[in-house]
């Protein structure tokens, strides 16, 4: 099987580096996008969601919660730049349910159009985080 080479990166520190990756699937601003070895090289901006991430010493999805950036591909590395990133393993995935569905009966809530904008960034991130911590998901 072709592996390829994968970094996160935020401000702050190297979340994960490994050379043995198998596939990964991106949260992109258009959807999401699967990436194997051999992927032709492109830059995609990463929305707010959860990078699902398979190695071959663990051919489970590994999830991480991406919190907007960009990533590269080219010569089988990919390079992930973003804000802020988090394993979904080291969310309590209790707190991640109630603050999911509080940011959505706060999104129901908003009154203008500025409220509105905020509470769907609060939920998109609520979200992303109640869906990595998942085990059905």
């Amino acid at each position: 099987m072709n592996l390829f080479e994968v970094s996160i990166m935020t401000p702050d520190n190297v979340l994960f580096t490994g050379k043995n990756v198998r596939e990964i699937v991106l949260p992109t601003t258009t959807g999401r996008m699967g990436i194997l070895a051999n992927h032709a090289p492109l830059v995609t901006g990463l929305d707010i969601g959860v990078l699902f991430i398979s190695t071959e010493t663990d051919p489970t999805w590994s999830k991480i919660v991406l919190n907007g950036g960009f990533a590269l591909m080219k010569d089988n590395k990919v390079t992930i730049v973003v804000s802020d990133a988090q394993y979904g393993s080291d969310i309590n995935a209790k707190e991640a349910e109630e603050a999911f569905f509080k940011a959505k009966v706060d999104l129901e809530k908003a009154q203008d159009r500025k409220e509105t904008i905020e509470k769907v960034l609060l939920f998109r991130r609520a979200r992303a985080n109640y869906e990595a911590c998942r085990t059905d998901a």
